[in-house]
């Protein structure tokens, strides 16, 4: 299906018995929506009583992309999203494809359902009698019957739904189905155990399935999930679904939570991953977020340079970093202002970014990592500016020897960032003690710990005085 308002079926000529539904379906609301007012009166003419009666339940016409279910031969299907992107609404909209045939009597292709959620009160409050639950977008002829004393939902063509709670695994021992729903999977408590126990329920029919409707969260069981060559994936940010909320709700979280971690998880719907063992965490730069930016000492851009050029190229790390040294060295705080970090460009591309970045926040000095271009890294940058203060750093230890004094300052609360620093926070998330975990090289946490070295460890060091043992 698509929901390009551009994709506008061409309409049958007026006076033949061609009928627009099928057509329409395909096409989805999005161009009705935009189409003139002579278009939707002949598509309401053409489409007839009866199927005007059943267009609201036609999850097909109305659906957004990431709630239609993917082709292909899978096992788990995990919608991925926002809050309020819809993801409720496509769990109960797949339950009911799967359990309604083309009549309301008629068999569909599951009879066995799960209903798992973290608790027996979510499963009953959100996945079936919620706004989007299963009995609010079901036609009335097809609609179910909720047994309370069995905790099911029964169809009127036999099929059953069965609802779980997450904080009792051993309840799925026993029971069997062909399809499950599950519901916020992350947030789960015993969510391993869960998980494992419905697999093993999942063992009827031909191709038993199940559909997961979470927000991300850095947990083992939905990156494991996510792993399997068997789980297709959607995604969608909650703005995609901003034609059914109200807009005070988004300009709130927008105002509040745009360019933060958890704005990224739970707007965004992005999995946030901090590698095992790393030396910084989400949490860790949640706390250090500021809202304001004090008046600062020193200003200083870092630079990690990339030696190679084009589309494939390692970045070149460009990290602007202030800092306050009143008072004695253990009360100096860093603030990291910008990430202008860029990639493709060319020696004189990044040369010119890292002088654009002083100008842009009146820094005293350019610090250059020079370990792989040597004298020609200055050389490059003099080329654009003759007169710039240039300091040329180049390393003697390991880069996780170099970023453990810069990730304690952050375990000390001295090191604040401003919003916007998404993919530097990611990169810092997946340096270890083992080394960096994610893909190419850290080179923005390079140029972050460069310049905090200039900035407050490397000073602060010659401000510490041996201990004299006195006898």
């Amino acid at each position: 299906m698509s929901n390009n308002i551009t994709d506008k079926p061409e309409l049958p000529k007026e006076g033949t018995h061609s009928t627009l539904s099928a057509l329409d379906l395909k096409s989805g609301a999005g161009w009705l929506a935009s189409a003139d007012a002579a278009v939707r009166e002949r598509f309401l003419n053409e489409f007839g009583e009866g199927g005007l009666c059943a267009l609201p339940f036609l999850f097909e016409f109305w659906a957004l992309p990431h709630q239609l279910p993917p082709e292909g031969d899978w096992r788990s299907w995990v919608i991925m999203g926002g809050r309020g992107a819809g993801k409720t609404r496509a769990g109960s909209e797949w339950v009911r494809s799967m359990v309604e045939g083309a009549k309301p009597l008629d068999k569909g292709e599951a009879s066995r359902v799960a209903l798992v959620g973290e608790t027996f009160d979510q499963v009953r409050d959100v996945m079936i009698f919620g706004d989007s639950g299963i009995l609010q977008c079901s036609p009335p002829d097809r609609r179910p019957q909720w047994k309370a004393s069995e905790h099911k939902l029964i169809w009127p063509n036999g099929a059953e739904a069965q609802a779980f709670s997450a904080h009792d695994p051993d309840g799925l021992r026993g029971p069997q189905f062909d399809a499950a729903w599950v519901d916020e999977l992350a947030k789960w408590k015993k969510a391993g155990e869960t998980w494992d126990m419905l697999q093993f329920a999942l063992r009827l029919g031909e191709r038993p399935r199940v559909c997961v409707t979470t927000t991300p969260r850095n947990v083992k069981v939905l990156k494991e999930l996510l792993a399997s060559p068997s789980t297709v994936q959607t995604h969608a940010p909650t703005e995609a679904n901003r034609a059914n909320l109200a807009a005070s709700f988004l300009d709130e979280v927008r105002a509040r939570y745009a360019g933060t971690r958890l704005g990224r998880q739970e707007l965004d719907g992005v999995l946030l991953s901090d590698a095992e063992g790393a030396l910084w965490t989400g949490s860790m730069l949640d706390a250090a977020r500021s809202a304001q930016v004090p008046e600062v000492d020193r200003i200083i851009v870092a630079l990690d340079p990339a030696v190679t050029s084009g589309s494939g190229a390692d970045a070149c790390g460009i990290v602007v970093v202030g800092a306050q040294m009143q008072g004695s060295p253990e009360e100096w705080r860093a603030y990291v202002l910008a990430d202008r970090t860029v990639q493709g460009v060319g020696p004189s591309g990044w040369a010119q970014a890292a002088i654009d970045a002083m100008d842009e926040f009146g820094a005293e000095r350019l610090v250059a990592e020079v370990n792989q271009g040597g004298q020609l890294v200055e050389e490059v940058v003099r080329q654009v500016d003759p007169l710039v203060p240039f300091r040329a750093v180049r390393a003697s230890r390991g880069k996780v020897a170099r970023a453990e004094p810069v990730a304690a300052l952050y375990e000390q609360g001295r090191v604040s960032h401003v919003a916007g620093l998404d993919a530097l926070e990611e990169q810092m998330c997946q340096m270890t003690a083992r080394g960096f975990e994610g893909q190419g090289s850290p080179d923005r946490v390079d140029a972050l710990v460069w310049a905090l070295h200039e900035l407050i460890v490397g000073p602060a060091g010659v401000y510490r005085r041996p201990r004299v043992r006195t006898l």
